[in-house]
């Protein structure tokens, strides 16, 4: 068996280390609301059908997978599933499905939801995610206990891509019921009050204010006291975009803890014992993504597309004045689109040093001059404002114009999504640990045209299939080098990566954000 399938072992092996990362380490005491403040709400709540950070970092608490990611990002562990081995030509996957689980509405999971809930998933019609389940070519049910995914070829990490958010098993006949006439139209009705097997349960929504969740009274997973997890009754989500107000609420008592601190609050909120300033490892990394179409939406011509213009903004970015002026020294350099994180990750430093004299010669060869573009920032967001701000005041040195457009989540998503953009501020965190997903959605053009951006390389996109079913992890390592050798010259302005700054309430323990994003609920619990 090939070193990529260093998971592929009976998963019983890995239940003891597994649950004893999510406990307290002592009794945790039950009960209680948990109410967090988000920088921005959910937009559907369907884990096949979206690719948002605010929905996914919020359906691992309403679903559950076969496997589920461990604590450190890293690998994975027993989930719906308890057991699974692949066989020793990597061509299947025999999963042994966990006893008396049901969803949060009683209805016990089957064999059938499992098939179903795959097959959607995989289904190329079905959202942009399907990629990480390209591979699968069927499911079959062995018995009741038992199903076995066949593979159209070896798959490297087909294990980390049954923990992702999109292999959720949903309630097959649940969903079917919904009132629709397509997959689409059901995803939409269903995804306004979702039926899962996660921690929690949805309970409701105010759109754009509050979402609440309740415990699943029927969820699998074993407390430290013998007693069914979560210890909460529920988690309040508040919608606050605006960085200082949702500080203000956690200083004032009205929330338990808080997402996406300003880098220019940390060491003050460090220094208040009455809190946690939490910095959970990440692979998050920030940059700017730019539209590379010859044209732009409203029919004009789109400097961007010009690689030495390009090329020019990424020598004229300080990376290390932005990592002093927004995150007050704790970042550090992108060497590559991929975190230092992600498996095969290739680079050291930063990846486009500060040369301003270069960045104007760049200028010069391009052949253009006047340019000015617009950068869509997320309104209230301290870090991006500043970002956006201080590239702006760098790239005027270049007789570039930056102008900044200030809007909320959901226009930023929506005109991304069409490509009615020339530069957004944006952040990734991997949802596997794999570098074939950040790989996909930054480069690969046949998933979402390399982030809505437009730039193409056939190169690329070769290598990266083939990285889809090379087993050896020398060869395969030398193909994701490649690729990021060949995206230098891509649409994006690496800047820097950052840990996720989390703000908690003394009372508030067991709760974890894993490196790949996750809002883990599971085993938090409110001390008195």
């Amino acid at each position: 068996m090939k070193a990529s399938f260093r998971f592929a072992v009976t998963a019983s092996l890995l239940l003891g280390a597994s649950v004893a990362a999510i406990g307290s380490g002592s009794a945790a005491t039950r009960g209680g609301i948990m109410t967090y403040g988000r920088y921005a709400d959910s937009l559907f709540l369907d884990p096949v059908l979206n690719d948002a950070n605010v929905d996914i970092w919020v359906l691992s608490n309403l679903y559950d997978t076969l496997l589920l990611p461990t604590d450190d990002g890293k690998g994975v562990q027993p989930g719906l599933a308890t057991a699974w081995t692949v066989a020793p030509d990597g061509k299947s996957v025999t999963l042994t499905l966990r006893e008396g689980t049901k969803f949060s509405d009683g209805s016990p999971i089957t064999a059938e939801d499992v098939k179903w809930s795959l097959e959607r998933a995989h289904d190329p019609k079905n959202g942009i995610w399907n990629f990480l389940l390209e591979s699968l070519d069927s499911v079959e049910i062995k018995d009741p206990k038992t199903v076995v995914l066949a593979l159209k070829h070896t798959d490297p990490a087909i294990l980390p891509a049954l923990s992702t958010f999109n292999a959720s098993i949903m309630p097959k006949k649940a969903f079917e019921a919904s009132a629709g006439a397509t997959d689409a139209d059901k995803a939409k009705t269903f995804g306004e009050h979702p039926i899962g097997s996660g921690p929690f349960m949805f309970q409701s929504w105010s759109r754009g204010s509050e979402m609440k969740l309740v415990k699943n009274p029927y969820y699998w997973r074993d407390g430290d006291d013998g007693k069914k997890l979560p210890y909460l009754d529920g988690v309040t989500f508040e919608v606050i975009p605006d960085d200082a107000t949702r500080i203000l609420k956690v200083q004032s008592g009205e929330l338990d803890g808080a997402e996406f601190i300003p880098f220019s609050r940390v060491e003050e909120l460090k220094a208040n014992p009455a809190f946690n300033m939490v910095l959970f490892p990440s692979t998050r990394v920030f940059y700017g993504n730019l539209n590379v179409r010859p044209k732009l939406t409203d029919g004009t011509a789109n400097p961007l597309a010009n690689e030495k213009l390009r090329m020019a903004l990424n020598y004229a970015a300080d990376k290390d004045a932005l990592i002093a002026i927004v995150t007050h020294g704790v970042g550090t350099p992108m060497s590559s689109f991929m975190s230092t994180a992600t498996p095969m990750h290739v680079g050291e430093g930063t990846e486009f040093p500060l040369d301003v004299e270069k960045a104007k010669a760049l200028m010069k060869e391009s052949g253009l001059s006047g340019v000015t573009f617009s950068c869509l920032v997320l309104a209230g967001n301290v870090d991006q404002v500043s970002t956006a701000t201080a590239l702006q005041q760098m790239w005027s040195e270049i007789g570039v114009t930056l102008k900044i457009e200030q809007v909320d989540n959901a226009t930023i998503t929506s005109r991304y999504r069409a490509g009615d953009f020339s530069m957004r501020l944006s952040v990734w965190t991997d949802d596997i640990a794999d570098p074939n997903e950040a790989t996909s959605y930054f480069a690969y053009y046949p998933t979402i045209q390399s982030q809505h951006s437009g730039w193409k390389n056939d190169e690329v996109d070769a290598l990266y299939e083939k990285s889809q079913s090379e087993l050896d992890p020398k060869v395969r390592a030398g193909q994701f080098a490649r690729i990021q050798e060949l995206y230098k010259t891509g649409p994006i302005v690496p800047l820097f990566e950052t840990p996720y700054p989390v703000v908690l309430k003394k009372s508030v323990k067991g709760f974890v954000q894993i490196p790949l994003g996750n809002n883990i609920f599971v085993a938090t619990s409110l001390e008195k």
